[in-house]
């Protein structure tokens, strides 16, 4: 088991175009539908995998390329490490001034830690002077991944200073 992480920061109304933060459907539209339906589904096939937005389910970052990720960790503790570094180095910007507060940063990370230990997933989102938002997120990938049935992006990829290369 290891993690990946990955780092989003942008205008929240680039944030908020769903369409182009969900995998295109499984089966490709059948033969014989509507050419708009059909162009419709071969643009969000070729959007998807290259837009740099996160995906709405945590899980699909996994369909995204190796080079959005931004570190890889065997150890849910270094993995959780970075998720509160991230924090503590946006926290200035928090729009909420709750949201900077040390212990909850710490908070967020026991969590994170808690949770990828078991195989779970972590996503955080934070507004940040308006109108940008941060997405955070930790995906773990599992040796036997059948359940999810998604891939490993790559593994050995770190484009983080201090992530270990799996």
């Amino acid at each position: 088991m290891h993690h990946h992480g990955y780092l989003w920061v942008g205008p929240k109304p680039r944030f908020d175009q769903e369409a182009l933060r969900r995998p295109p459907h499984p089966e490709p539209p059948p033969a014989g539908s509507r050419p708009e339906l059909i162009q419709r589904y071969r643009e969000v096939a070729a959007e998807f995998p290259a837009c740099d937005l996160p995906p709405l389910e945590t899980r699909n970052w996994l369909r995204k390329p190796s080079s959005q990720m931004r570190g890889t960790w065997e150890d849910p503790r270094d993995a959780a490490a970075w998720l509160r570094d991230r924090l503590a180095e946006y926290a200035p910007r928090f729009a909420s001034c709750a949201q900077r507060d040390a212990l909850r940063i710490t908070a967020h990370a026991i969590s994170a830690e808690a949770r990828l230990a078991w195989g779970g997933d972590v996503s955080l989102g934070c507004y940040l002077e308006r109108p940008v938002f941060l997405s955070l997120a930790l995906v773990t990938c599992l040796s036997d991944d059948g359940a999810h049935a998604m891939p490993c992006p790559g593994r050995g990829h770190a484009s983080e200073p201090g992530a270990d290369i799996v």
